[in-house]
Parts: structure tokens; sequence; C-alpha cells
């Protein structure tokens, strides 16, 4: 009896241990699985790291082209007043009568004057307008007078144009007010 208590015991300690081995080796692979998981995540995360740090630097230098270039539509729209001065330059040239090439070359003047304007407008830059209210953050006054045609404080006379770029000044207008 005790060759079978003693088979029967070496045999519960054999499945033990074939269950233990078992139990060993389903552990091994699912250790070898988490390990792959976790090079392929590793891998993963490299990836977009890289990819990340790609677009940073594409989006870096894509603003400073930007940043660069961002006159360019401004500076095309101005090429045509330039050749608007280039042909009243040369207009200066030709044999007319000084008369006529005067009241020409005004004509000239005024036109390039008010195709320049037409493009800083289309651009957001506005000239203060003259029949404004006097307003400190538009205008400095310059000079005051006494005038009977005007409430004190009202703006008289304009001695430079003042401008804006959209809803900022550039320059205020410099204004002459009643007292």
């Amino acid at each position: 009896m005790s060759n079978t208590v003693n088979e029967e015991q070496i045999s519960e300690e054999q499945v033990a241990l074939n269950e233990g081995e078992e139990s060993v080796a389903e552990s091994m692979n699912e250790l070898e699985t988490i390990t792959a998981e976790l090079a392929s995540l590793k891998d993963k995360y490299a990836r977009v790291h890289a990819d990340f740090d790609n677009i940073k630097k594409r989006l870096e230098r894509e603003k400073y082209q930007a940043l660069e270039y961002a006159n360019e539509k401004f500076a095309k729209d101005l090429i045509p007043v330039v050749d608007s001065l280039s042909m009243a330059i040369s207009a200066t040239g030709s044999e007319a009568e000084p008369a006529v090439l005067l009241e020409k070359l005004k004509e000239g003047v005024e036109l390039t004057m008010k195709q320049l304007l037409g493009v800083l407008e289309k651009h957001g830059v506005t000239a203060v307008d003259e029949s404004e209210p006097f307003n400190p953050d538009i205008h400095n006054a310059v000079q005051r007078v006494d005038s009977p045609d005007h409430e004190s404080g009202a703006i008289v006379n304009t001695f430079q144009k003042g401008f804006r770029y959209k809803e900022r000044t550039l320059r205020d207008a410099m204004v002459v007010i009643a007292n």
C-alpha cells in the first residue's frame, strides 16, 4: 500500500509539475506576444514622432516663406502705378508746348494718384476722411486758429492726410482746429 500511495503521490506531483510547465509555457508565449506588441508599438511611436517632427519643420518653413512673400500681391498691384509714373516722366521730354505739356502732366499725375489710392484701398489702406470730427486717435492737431465758420474743436484745414490699415492708424492726419 505504501507503494501505491507513493505512486499516486508521484503521479499527482507529476501532473502538478506538467501543469506548472504548461503554465510556464503559456506565460512564456504570453510574454513573447506582449514583447512583440511592445516592439510594434515602439516602432509606431517612433514613426509618428518622426512624422510629427517633419510636419512641424514643414509648417515652420511654410510660415517663414509666407512671411517673406506676404507683400507679393501688393507689389504686383503697384507695378502699373510705376508704369504710369514712368510714362509721365518720359512725356516730359516731348517737344510739346509747355502749357499743354504741363496740363497733360498734371492730368497724368492725378490719374496716377487715383490709381495708387485704389491699389492701397484694395489692400486695406484708406485715407482718414477729412470730414470726420476731430479724434485724437487719428488726428494730430498742429495748430489752433480762430474761425467764425467752425465750432470750437472742429477741423478747419488738413496739412497732411492720415492713413489707416484696416482699423490701425498708420499715420495721424495733421490738422488745424478751430478755437
